[in-house]
């Protein structure tokens, strides 16, 4: 039977957590970033999936052969998960597996209705980093730094979508609060507009997974790229490794990664999973 853990009992995991894997697992065990785990076993799991905040899927961690873990797959994710994604308007979920090992259970548990897609993780370190690529940016754009003035106070009046901005930091983080002691994060200014982001989506320890993204009007402008200049400057200067991840068909993220410097640290596969 596959039980839900308190965020207390979290620590329990940390024995299956692929020490080479996703910063997200790290994260959501460490309890810097929102998520919700549930294993085969409260007092002593050997495998488990972590929901991650925000409903933005599931990554599979430990012994992807524990054969009772595999047998309450499809009762868990019909009883537990399709309700409440089904509420939500989802028609699916997105799977991951803490290491290669899980794509095989995926594809023996889900098979009528997978897709995969592969992805990409990058890391950036001092002595990487390209400076010399920073683009200059047409006049009327402006790089701010996400700060406690911009996020959170009373008077917002002066960006007309704030709520943008503010969405997507709740859409990986608990709280604002703990966004700004935790995380950082640039915003591309166009007017009374917040045209760009680039932030820290998850974080643990000295690693800070990037998040990234344009408004469609804006986009081609290379402003993500100068934001995410900003952006990796303040982590090397602060010793933060920046860490990216992608999907290999996103040429245009791979290229902004690249350019800046980042290495190709591992690969993986991302999976579609279609209800019923």
């Amino acid at each position: 039977m596959i039980q839900e853990m308190k965020e207390s009992e979290f620590y329990r995991c940390k024995n299956l957590i692929n020490k080479e894997g996703h910063l997200e697992v790290k994260s959501v065990i460490a309890g810097e970033n929102p998520g919700r785990v549930f294993v085969d076993d409260l007092q002593a799991p050997s495998s488990g999936v972590i929901w991650l905040g925000s409903n933005n899927g599931f990554i599979f961690i430990g012994d992807e052969k524990n054969q009772e873990f595999k047998v309450g797959l499809n009762d868990f994710f019909t009883e537990v998960i399709k309700p409440e994604y089904l509420n939500q308007g989802f028609t699916g979920f997105e799977a991951i597996g803490n290491h290669v090992g899980w794509d095989r259970t995926f594809e023996e548990v889900f098979r009528r209705n997978l897709t995969s897609y592969k992805q990409r993780v990058y890391e950036l370190h001092r002595d990487q980093y390209k400076k010399e690529t920073e683009p200059a940016i047409e006049p009327g754009y402006e790089v701010k730094k996400i700060t406690k003035e911009i996020l959170v106070s009373e008077d917002t009046s002066s960006y007309k979508n704030i709520e943008f901005l503010k969405g997507k930091i709740l859409e990986f983080w608990a709280s604002y609060d703990r966004f700004l002691d935790d995380g950082l994060g640039y915003c591309v200014v166009f007017g009374n507009e917040i045209v760009s982001v680039c932030f820290s989506g998850v974080a643990e320890g000295s690693v800070h997974g990037v998040d990234i993204e344009t408004l469609k009007d804006h986009q081609g402008k290379k402003l993500a790229q100068k934001a995410a200049h900003f952006y990796v400057r303040d982590c090397l200067e602060n010793s933060i490794t920046p860490y990216w991840d992608c999907m290999e068909i996103n040429r245009a993220s791979v290229s902004v990664a690249e350019n800046l410097g980042f290495t190709n640290t591992f690969n993986y596969r991302w999976y579609s999973i279609n209800f019923d």
